[in-house]
C-alpha cells in the first residue's frame, strides 16, 4: 500500500506538471490562457498556500513550489493576453480585476481550509479541482473551438487528478476527515467531469478535421466538375 501511494503521487506531480507545461505552451502559441481565469485563480492561491504558508511535509512541498513555478507562467499569458478575452471590459479595469479575483480567492481558500479541514489541503484542493473540470467544459463551450486548448492538456489532467485522487485512498496515515462521503463525491465528480472535458475535446478535434477535409475535398472536387462538364463533341459524335 505503501509503495502504491508513493508511485499516485508522483503521478500527480508529474502529469499535473505536464498539464501546465501544455497550457503554457498553447497559450503562447495562440495568444491566450489555457486555463480559465477563475480556476487559474483558485488553482495559484492554494498552490501558494501549501508551498509557503502552510507548507506540506515531504516531497509534496517541492511539487508545490514547481507548480507554483508554472503558476507563474500561467499568470503571463492570462496578463498578456487576457485584455483579448474579455473586450467588454474596459482596458483598465483588467488588471484590478485579475487582482481582486486573486485576493477573493485565496481569502476563499484560506477560510474554507480552515473551516472545514483544520488547516489542511485535501478539501479545498478537490473541491477547486471539481470546480476547475467544470469551467474547462465551459471554456471550451464559450470558445466555441480549441483556442489555448489540447487533447493533451485534457488527458494529463485527467490523470493527473485521478492519481491525486488514488494517492488519498491508498494513504495509509489517512486521517478520517478524508474519508467521507464528501471527499468520495468529489474523486467522482473530478473523474467525470474530466473524462467529459476530454471526450468533448476530441469530439471538437475530430469535427474540425472532417470539416477540413471536407472543405479540401470540395475545393478539389470543384476543379474536376468544372473540367468533367465541357463537352466532347470529338467522343460522342
Amino acid at each position: 500500500m505503501g509503495a502504491l501511494h508513493t508511485a499516485f503521487l508522483l503521478g500527480t506531480g508529474v502529469f499535473w506538471a505536464a498539464a501546465y507545461a501544455l497550457i503554457i505552451r498553447a497559450g503562447l502559441r495562440e495568444r491566450t490562457f489555457g486555463m480559465p481565469v477563475v480556476a487559474f485563480a483558485t488553482n495559484m492561491s492554494w498552490e501558494f498556500m501549501f508551498a509557503f504558508v502552510r507548507p506540506q511535509a515531504g516531497v509534496m512541498q517541492v511539487v508545490n513550489i514547481v507548480w507554483f513555478c508554472f503558476d507563474l507562467a500561467i499568470a503571463y499569458t492570462v496578463v498578456r493576453f487576457g485584455r483579448a478575452e474579455f473586450p467588454y471590459l474596459p482596458e483598465r479595469l483588467f488588471l484590478p480585476a485579475l487582482v481582486a479575483v486573486l485576493l477573493l480567492a485565496y481569502l476563499g481558500m484560506n477560510f474554507a481550509s480552515e473551516q472545514f479541514d483544520r488547516g489542511e489541503g485535501a478539501i479545498t484542493a478537490f473541491g477547486s479541482n471539481v470546480a476547475m473540470s467544470a469551467m474547462f467544459l465551459g471554456m471550451l463551450a464559450a470558445r466555441r473551438g480549441l483556442r489555448g486548448q489540447s487533447l493533451g492538456i485534457a488527458l494529463t489532467k485527467l490523470v493527473g487528478t485521478a492519481c491525486a485522487s488514488l494517492t488519498l485512498l491508498t494513504d495509509p496515515d489517512a486521517v478520517p476527515r478524508h474519508e467521507t462521503a464528501l471527499m468520495h463525491y468529489f474523486y467522482v465528480a473530478c473523474l467525470v467531469l474530466d473524462v467529459a472535458y476530454a471526450y468533448a475535446v476530441y469530439a471538437v478535434r475530430r469535427h474540425d478535421a472532417q470539416r477540413r477535409h471536407a472543405d479540401e475535398a470540395g475545393r478539389a472536387g470543384t476543379g474536376t466538375t468544372l473540367g468533367a462538364g465541357l463537352p466532347v463533341h470529338g467522343l460522342d459524335g
